[in-house]
């Protein structure tokens, strides 16, 4: 009988007072850690293999935490959860409206930060997996999406890239077709805790998805603005079986 595989964590600080016995804290949780004590080593890091999450310090010299999520997440990274010191809500802010999953400030307690973990890996496990009912996946305009690799496809068939946030929005709007979704509807099922304090984040990464599949994002045609209301996607969707 096989055993279960580890879940995956690059844990990023360059403060090892706090990193070495946070990684020691979280092996003894259960989960596999590897830690960097820079953006430049967790880049080289993330080459190596791609961990199932990623804790990501914001403040640290050289490049900074929310330079390296915003690589994840352009990327199609996995899921990030900052770590901040700061008193003030603006990296917090600025972290989520990229599309990071969740935050914590320090000081921090372990437990909760395990707390976190989980939750945001079930959070991603529930929207990465496509429905029970035959695996199924969405066609839209040509577009098709398979939940279950998380692969988007254009109507010429080419691959186009979405981070975990756009992935999120996505399926919201084609679980949803032709229903106008408030900032706060959308906040509940993309974002998660506290995102309801932050509702640019909707906008924006309403913004970054129709810059992915949109003619012309000066003219919305898929994802339309409902004025005071909200968004609609204005196409019908179709269930098809997951892209090849």
């Amino acid at each position: 009988m096989s055993e279960t595989k580890p879940v995956s964590l690059l844990l990023v600080d360059d403060e090892a007072t706090l990193r070495e016995p946070l990684a020691e804290y979280l092996a003894g949780q259960g989960f596999a850690v590897r830690e960097a004590d820079s953006a430049a080593v967790a880049r080289s890091r993330l080459i190596d293999s791609r961990p199932d999450l990623v804790l990501l310090d914001v403040m640290m010299p050289g490049e900074d935490g929310l330079s390296l999520c915003r690589h994840l997440i352009e990327t199609g990274g996995p899921p990030v959860i900052l770590l901040t010191a700061r008193g003030e809500a603006t990296d917090r802010i600025v972290g989520l409206e990229m599309g990071a999953d969740d935050y914590v400030a320090k000081p921090f307690e372990p437990r909760e930060l395990v707390a976190r973990i989980r939750s945001v890996l079930r959070r991603a496990t529930t929207n990465g997996s496509a429905v029970a009912s035959g695996d199924l996946g969405y066609e839209f305009e040509g577009w098709q999406l398979d939940p279950l690799k998380r692969k988007l496809t254009d109507p010429q068939g080419v691959a186009v890239p979405l981070s975990t946030a756009e992935f999120r929005m996505l399926r919201a709007f084609l679980d949803h077709p032709r229903e106008v979704l408030d900032r706060d509807r959308l906040l509940d099922m993309v974002q998660g805790r506290e995102a309801h304090l932050f509702d640019r984040a909707v906008d924006n990464q309403v913004s970054r998805l129709r810059r992915k599949i949109e003619a012309d994002t000066r003219d919305p045609q898929l994802i339309q603005t409902v004025r005071g209301g909200g968004y609609c996607l204005a196409a019908d969707v179709r269930r098809t079986g997951p892209v090849r």
